[in-house]
């Protein structure tokens, strides 16, 4: 399997991955989507929302903008974590946003090239050195999406362990590939 194969994989676990969290949050209420807690951004709303806004940005750097706002980000306009026109605020909302963005996302990565892995892609930061320009390579990028993905997916994982969800989703890669296998044999 070359490169741009195995980024397209990771990709695919990613996108597979937040469907599952959105199915195991569909039944929460609105109080326990809020419930407050000391890991991730501090609700399982706001950590899917941050899950999706990472996606969004970089996916816009990606395709040349560097300076990219999720829909609803009003950065720099009003204080604190408010949310401006555009803000997302229902669950069934974040999935038909997260839809749309999976088909640009796949749009994408059907492009991805061993040569266009190495190209720099800009991006000013909104976190450690905020407002300064980056420049990092498209397959470090596409890496960090995942991985970072992967550890939010662990944080609203276990907040939903903490909410007492009864059958927590399961997702790791090798169940992915597995219900494929299962899939493909039937």
């Amino acid at each position: 399997m070359d490169s741009p194969a195995v980024i397209r994989r990771l990709h695919e676990h990613r996108m597979w991955a937040n469907r599952q969290l959105l199915d195991a949050a569909g039944p929460l209420s609105p109080e326990q989507l809020q419930q407050t807690f000391a890991i991730g951004q501090g609700s399982v709303w706001k950590t899917l929302c941050h899950l999706y806004a990472a996606e969004y940005v970089w996916l816009a750097a990606l395709e040349g903008n560097e300076d990219p706002l999720t829909p609803g980000d009003v950065r720099g306009q009003l204080p604190g974590n408010q949310a401006g026109e555009g803000a997302m605020t229902s669950l069934a909302e974040l999935r038909t946003r997260w839809e749309e963005l999976e088909g640009r996302w796949r749009s994408f990565l059907g492009r991805v090239s061993p040569e266009s892995l190495e190209r720099m892609v800009r991006k000013r930061s909104t976190s450690s050195g905020a407002g300064r320009s980056h420049g990092t390579r498209e397959v470090d990028v596409l890496l960090h999406i995942c991985t970072h993905a992967q550890y939010t997916t662990a944080q609203l994982v276990n907040m939903l362990r903490q909410l007492g969800c009864e059958r927590l989703p399961d997702v790791m890669l090798i169940s992915l590939a597995r219900s494929e296998a299962a899939e493909a044999a039937s």
